[in-house]
This record gives C-alpha cells, structure tokens and sequence, in this order.
C-alpha cells in the first residue's frame, strides 16, 4: 500500500556504521546482537531484529520518543521490503526525494562488497589449508559444492507487494511431495489447449490468449526446486491470477486461505479439462467417472447428520471437501498466549471435537423434516466418511465482531507427527450374510476408489451402487475403525502475523528431508521442531502415513 506516514518517517540514505565487523553486509541487532531478520529504522538507522526473532523493531517503534521524528517505517536489510507498523503493511511508495530508492542501492552495494570480500577469504583459507597433492581448481570445486550443500534446496518467493498470502501457500503446496512431484512432471500444457476444447480457458482483451493456471504454477513450482537462486520473482503467475479473479487485483493484503481455496478449485477445473483420471464414483463437481490430482491429493467426504427432535427423522447427506475450517472453542477465544503449566490449552483435538459434536440449529436455521412436514428443531453433526491423503485444516481466526473483522490469537497446540483421527471418522462396512460368504473387504477399503464410501449419493446407494448384490449384504456402520491408515503427520503451516485480517503477514514452515525451514517471502531459513510448535497457525497440512494414489497417477499416465 501507500504509506500516508513515509514522508515524516523516512530521513537516512545509508546504512549507519552499526554492523558486524567482519561483513559490512551483515547487520546485527541493537539489543540482542543477533543477526537474524535485521530491521533498519528510516527515521534513525538503528538496526534490530524483526518480530519473527524477538521483535526488537516493533518495540523500538512503540518506545520512540515523539519529540523525534517518527520511527513508524523500517526497512528489511536482506530483501529491502519496507514495512510501515502504523499501517500494519508493506509500503510500495517511497518520498518525493527518492529515500527508499537511494537506501536501497546503498544497501546491495554494501552486499556486492562483502560476497566478494568474503569469498576472497574462503578461497585464501582454502588455499592455506590444501594439501600438497591438491589444485588450485579442485579448491574452487569444492568451496562451490560446500556452499551449495549448506543452502537449502528451495528458493524464497519475492514479495511483488502485499503478496505474502500468495508465497506462503506456494511454498506449503511446493513441499507436499505428491503433490508437487506431479504438477512438476506435468508436459509442458500451453499445447494441449489447441488439441481439446476447452471451455473454461478465459481470453484476455488484449492478446486474446488462453490463460491456464496450471501451467504458471508448473513453471513457478519447477523455478522453485531449481535451487540456482536465493529467491524467485513469481510475477507471470501472479499476472495469470490478476486476470482469471479481479478480486485478487492490486497490492492490498489477501486472505491466504481463500486464495488457497480458490487456487486448488482453478486447477481442479483446468485438470479436469485436459488431464482428468477415470474415477467412476468421484463425488466432485465436474464431467462424471473424471477427477484429478487435486482431489486424489485434498479430496475428502464428509457426512452431514441431521436429526428432527420432535419425530426423530434422521436425514444424511454427503458433501466433498478439499479442506476443513475449524472453530476455536469459545472457552478458549480470550486467551491470547501460550497458557502456564497447569492451566487449559486449547488444542487442535479440541477444535476437531468441536467441529464433530451435536449441534442444535438456530431459530432461523430451522430443518424442513420430511416426516412432520413442517419446520422443526433438529440437531446437526458432522462425520469425516473418507478421510484424504493430505489433511488440510483452516483454524478460523478471524470473526466479525459489531463493526468489523477481528483475529482471534489463541494459541492452539498442534501434534507434529501421529494425528490420529480415528474419533472423526465414520466408516460403512459391508457384510455378508451367513448363506452368502464372498469376500467383500475391498469393498471395505476406504483408500479403494470403488468403495461406496466415496460415492455422493443417498445411504441406501451407498449400499447397492456397484456393489455385490444389496440382498445378500447389510450395511455397518462403525466408527474409528482403519487405525492404520488415519494417522497423519504434519508438513507445512501457514501463519498469519499481525492483528487484522487484511492487514499483517503470512509466512510458512514447511518440512524437507526431516528439516523444517521457515519460508518468509524471498528469506528461507532452518529452523528446529520447538520454533515451529510455539507458533499460532493458520492452516495446517497434515501427510497421511499410509498414502493411497490411483495407479494412473502412480504410472505417470498423466504425460499421455
């Protein structure tokens, strides 16, 4: 956004001489000396550490004197983003003498010199330390692959302005390894366009071409893993996403969650198009016996009860879901940090019990019961019917209060490995009758794709459609049963910083080859298990142990 405070806040055009003394690129921070996540202030140039660290910033900020001028924007030292706290936003203005400008190529000159200074002194080390059989290339060799070895695989996503909420969903997607992996291997699909029809491919006035989606993000996730760079720029894909959804138009702060929403249902729609998969009894919009990678991956079922308390008529219906929003438990919503041993915390079990319990409907949510033929009381539950691959949960932070939305900070505890959500789960077996003993345990597989309980049609389908004939079996239900396969483990977290909800910042933690890393817009760094518990998240993706995949997306049929 446009800052309305830069003006008065921005006074420096270099860095001040408060740096690490061996690299003059490397700030440290004031207070704690650390060199993480360094802030410059515009106003005074006191460098200190972001909130991300300890914070030091934001507190420099609030202890300012007002007699001085106001120390509201500070710029980041590594990525030169500035970020005003009065605006609670990342400033994409600079002043009418250019401050930002100016600092800023300070800043990457100071950078040029120490890359250059200190790989000088590697290669001098190295040189000393050679042994006499050695070469001065093999030096050069190593010293490159050494370096590489101690970065990261992934790059870090440039923020284009306000564009956070975007680059913390790609990098939580980007390091599901199924997911990924697939749309990674796709071919490149501009050419399939012109081979199929294709009818939700919009046209753009200007150059009248075909807009896939599926296609920047193939380019985008691939540029990723590249690991050649520090950071990436993901402007053509958030180009393609400015002109298929106006309402993410501009550099204003987005909801990370209904973007994600939006991005898995575009790419479900385009996939469905051009590389769809059989899958007879998928219950998911689109041409029937056709799903995709999107629903193999996301794709849940969830089973809605609900009971009229005058008749007792109970009504089901089953409805698809890509991801599960969660409430906090009111008991918890005023609790703002991390309880002390002894005192109650709100745990993620907690919100998933809440989502599961009975309910009764509100007056104006009265059930039309079949039976009574009239509006009645009646209650509602939810059951989990299939379970998917990758549990996607949305703890829902952010409520209207009387005037406008608000963000909830309880902090939730959250397992990091063995979710076990066996309480959740309703599963419909198939038995056979005594005089009729064919086996029917495949039927009785939730991770098999002909498996009634996948199917989106009434109860008694559920029990006949496609399967052995109806007479000769009856239906079971059970709940909790598939221990093996409903324990899932936790590989990314999506978490929003700041106290409105179209204000503040996302970033992710995300695990690769047993190391979690902390993804903050262009900046990837390692972080350990306790960093990332003591975080409040967002959204939460939990693997499952025991993935299920249809074979065609295990052949790679998709490149045909």
């Amino acid at each position: 956004m446009e800052c309305p405070h830069l003006e008065e806040s921005a006074r420096i055009t270099t860095a001040p001489s408060v740096k690490c003394e061996n690299n003059p690129s490397e700030f440290s921070c004031s207070v704690c000396q650390t060199g993480k996540s360094p802030w410059i202030c515009l106003a005074c140039g006191e460098v200190n550490c972001g909130r991300y660290v300890n914070a030091h910033a934001k507190q420099h900020f609030e202890d300012a004197n007002p007699a001085v001028p106001n120390h509201a924007v500070c710029m980041d030292c590594h990525n030169h983003m500035a970020f005003c706290y009065v605006c609670d936003e990342f400033v994409i203005n600079d002043t009418e003498s250019g401050h930002l400008e100016k600092l800023r190529k300070h800043l990457e000159s100071l950078s040029r010199l120490a890359s250059q200074s200190q790989s000088a002194q590697n290669f001098r080390k190295e040189i000393r330390r050679r042994d006499s059989t050695g070469s001065i290339e093999n030096v050069r060799k190593k010293a490159k692959k050494d370096d590489k070895s101690s970065r990261p695989r992934s790059s870090g996503l440039r923020n284009l302005g306000n564009t956070c909420f975007m680059n913390a969903v790609l990098q939580s997607l980007s390091n599901i390894q199924q997911f990924c992996g697939y749309i990674k291997q796709l071919p490149s699909l501009e050419d399939q366009v012109c081979k199929r029809k294709y009818n939700h491919a919009k046209k753009t006035r200007e150059t009248g071409e075909n807009i896939l989606l599926i296609e920047e993000l193939r380019k985008t996730l691939c540029a990723l893993w590249q690991g050649t760079k520090a950071a990436i720029s993901p402007e053509s894909l958030f180009t393609v996403i400015w002109k298929v959804v106006p309402r993410f138009r501009g550099y204003q702060q987005q909801d990370a969650h209904e973007f994600m929403r939006y991005l898995l249902d575009r790419l479900h729609t385009e996939l469905l198009q051009l590389l769809p998969y059989p899958n007879n009894n998928s219950p998911y919009i689109g041409p029937k016996g056709k799903s995709t990678i999107v629903t193999a991956i996301f794709g849940g079922l969830l089973q809605n009860e609900v009971n009229c308390l005058i008749c007792g008529m109970e009504s089901k219906k089953h409805d698809p879901f890509l991801d599960l929003s969660l409430d906090i438990p009111s008991q918890f919503c005023t609790k703002t940090t991390k309880p002390k041993e002894g005192e109650p915390m709100c745990t993620l079990s907690d919100c998933l019990s809440s989502f599961t319990d009975v309910e009764e409907l509100e007056e104006s949510e009265l059930y039309m019961c079949s039976n009574c033929k009239m509006k009645q009381r009646s209650t509602k539950k939810f059951w989990i019917r299939r379970l998917p691959n990758v549990l996607c949960l949305h703890l829902k932070r952010f409520r209207w209060s009387t005037y406008c939305r608000v963000k909830l900070e309880t902090y939730v505890d959250f397992p990091l490995r063995g979710l076990d959500m066996n309480r959740y789960v309703l599963n419909t077996l198939l038995k056979p009758s005594s005089d009729n003993a064919k086996d029917v345990s495949a039927w009785n597989d939730p991770g098999n794709e002909e498996s009634p309980t996948t199917s989106n049609v009434s109860d008694t389908q559920i029990v006949s459609h496609g399967a052995p004939d109806s007479e000769r079996l009856r239906k079971h239900e059970t709940r909790g049963s598939c221990a093996g396969s409903n324990m899932y483990d936790l590989a990314a977290v999506i978490v929003h910083h700041g106290s409105g909800a179209g204000s503040g910042h996302y970033t992710a933690y995300a695990i690769h080859d047993g190391q979690w890393y902390h993804f903050n817009d262009s900046t990837v760094t390692a972080c350990d298990e306790e960093t990332v518990a003591r975080c409040k998240a967002y959204i939460l993706f939990y693997v499952r142990r025991e993935i299920k995949l249809p074979d065609y997306l295990l052949n790679g049929s998709a490149n045909n």
